[in-house]
């Protein structure tokens, strides 16, 4: 099942675990989304310690094709961001999943 977290959950998140006011916390958000977006732009790499790595990566032009009509349409050329994990990320996704096996 898909869940969406949005930025109105982080900030309430921030809020009750920190204490810091909801502006002060929305603030602290948009900055480091901020941050993190020009860093990507300027470097093409940002590198989050224990978290991953954002990746920007270049897409040449390609013919694409809806899969309902058949038709087929011309997809440009753009700048797509790519994420990998760290190995703590992964490690810590996967500890929570066998605990949760071993419980069953």
């Amino acid at each position: 099942m898909r869940v969406n977290l949005t930025k109105k959950e982080i900030i309430n998140s921030v809020f009750m675990r920190i204490g810091f006011s909801k502006k002060m916390s929305e603030s602290i958000l948009e900055d480091i989304l901020s941050n993190i977006i020009k860093n990507l732009k300027k470097n093409k790499v940002v590198k989050i310690s224990n978290f991953g790595t954002f990746h920007i990566r270049f897409k040449k032009s390609r013919i694409g094709r809806n899969p309902k009509t058949k038709e087929e349409k011309i997809i440009k050329e753009r700048n797509v961001v790519l994420f990998k994990p760290s190995k703590d990320f992964k490690n810590f996704i996967n500890e929570n999943n066998e605990k949760k096996l071993k419980s069953l």
